[in-house]
């Protein structure tokens, strides 16, 4: 977010940015985040003032699954929390495609 690692950027606004991960668990997995920082999903929850923000990041993941062709399906995912998985401080959207997805994820 602030620049210091380089990322593949796939899509920018005033309110979000997407790269694609470094170190990916599909062939295509791009992280899409709000600008502004939120440490979690929880935290983004209590403040009921960002509630559009949250839909605006999944039209994106729809829109970068349109660009990155991904026409046999997807996963889009917010890990919240050490025992969701989260391991990065600030909310962001995982857009996972191009193979096809096991369930359970872990």
């Amino acid at each position: 977010m602030n620049g210091t690692i380089p990322a593949r950027k796939v899509f920018e606004d005033e309110q979000a940015i997407a790269f694609h991960d470094i170190n990916p668990q599909a062939p295509v997995h791009v992280l899409i985040a709000p600008r502004e920082h939120f440490s979690s999903l929880t935290h983004m929850g209590a403040l009921a003032a960002h509630k559009d923000l949250l839909g605006h990041l999944v039209q994106v993941a729809i829109q970068i699954a349109a660009t990155e062709k991904l026409t046999h399906g997807y996963r889009a995912v917010i890990n919240t929390g050490p025992d969701g998985g989260q391991t990065v401080d600030h909310l962001h959207l995982h857009l996972l495609g191009g193979r096809a997805m096991g369930w359970p994820p872990g």
